[in-house]
Formats: C-alpha cells, structure tokens, sequence
C-alpha cells in the first residue's frame, strides 16, 4: 500500500512539487467557476515510486447557500484515495458503476469524458467517477447540491503536468477537505 502523503499548502511551490513527481494527471478546472479559488494539494506515493494518486482541492461559492469545496482526484486503478474521499469502501469505484449512460460529461485535456455517480455516498457529498488517460478521474464535492456544478458549469480539465500552460492560479485559504481522514 502506498502511503498518504501530508496535504500541501496552496503555493506555486506546492503546485511545483507534485507536477513534478507526478505520474498520474493533476487535473483542474480552467477556467475555474467565477470566484472559485485552488485550496491545497494531496498525493499518495513516495519518492521511489512517484505520485500515483493525485488530489487538487479548489473552493468556492456554492450554488445554494455559503462555501463549497471539490476535489479532483486522478489516480491509478487499485489505489482507493478517490473512493476514500467519496466515503465508498474499497479501492475504486465497484463493478456496475458505469451500468447505462453516463451521468455527466466534461472535457479531459480536450477529450470528452463519461463520468458516473458514484454509488452510495454520504448525503453530504456528491461524487462522479470515470476514467481519462487511462487513471481514475474523480470529483468529488460539498455539499452535494455543488454535484450541479460539474454537470451544468461545462468543466475543462487541464492536466497541470503538461509545460505548455502559464496559469496565474488564484490560491486560497487551505481547504479542510484534503486533512479528512482518508486511510
């Protein structure tokens, strides 16, 4: 089992350092939703063996009433952070949760993407899974009314990996999100 690395302040620097020992995409959402703010960084891996689950938390208003956080996890089959911050049990997200047509689609690096509702989550969240450069693409956001937002804002994800962007991210206060507890 891969360890759960501490959560990363919102920094250039934290952004930095998990780009570069990423081997799975660190997605985000560009453009963000007006008003919306990058929040913190997670990763499962070590240095022998690289990143293979990363995490990029942003946080705004939410579509009801006060604040709203999503998390975007990428990571590789069998590793269960997603699925961890999803409240699912087990490591990805069980057999049949792509039963029918997808729930949502959004645009991965400039490829349609099928994201499924991921089975039974806690009331409070919603969570929509599918997969994108062959990893796990997860989303997962409080309350569950921001659930709305990845299917009605029109996502784009950008892999942050990629050195072909010069992003001026607006960064936040640390999202509590990313300190739950997920092992």
């Amino acid at each position: 089992m891969l360890p759960f690395q501490p959560p990363r302040r919102p920094s250039q620097a934290a952004l930095d350092a998990l780009r570069g020992a990423a081997r799975v995409p660190v997605w985000l959402p560009w453009p963000l939703p007006p008003n919306w703010l990058v929040t913190g960084f997670a990763e499962v891996g070590d240095e022998r063996s690289g990143v293979r689950a990363s995490v990029v938390a942003i946080s705004g208003p939410s579509i009801t009433y006060g604040p709203a956080d999503m998390l975007l996890v990428a990571e590789e089959p069998g590793v269960g952070l997603g699925a961890a911050y999803a409240g699912l049990p087990g490591p990805d997200p069980g057999a049949g949760f792509d039963a029918g047509p997808p729930h949502v689609k959004i645009d991965a690096r400039g490829h349609p993407t099928a994201l499924w509702c991921a089975g039974r989550v806690p009331e409070d969240r919603a969570a929509y899974v599918g997969e994108a450069l062959g990893n796990w693409l997860w989303t997962i956001a409080w309350p569950a009314e921001v659930g709305c937002l990845i299917a009605l804002a029109d996502l784009s994800l950008r892999d942050l990996r990629d050195n072909d962007q010069a992003l001026d991210l607006p960064f936040g206060a640390f999202s509590p999100r990313l300190d739950a507890d997920v092992q």
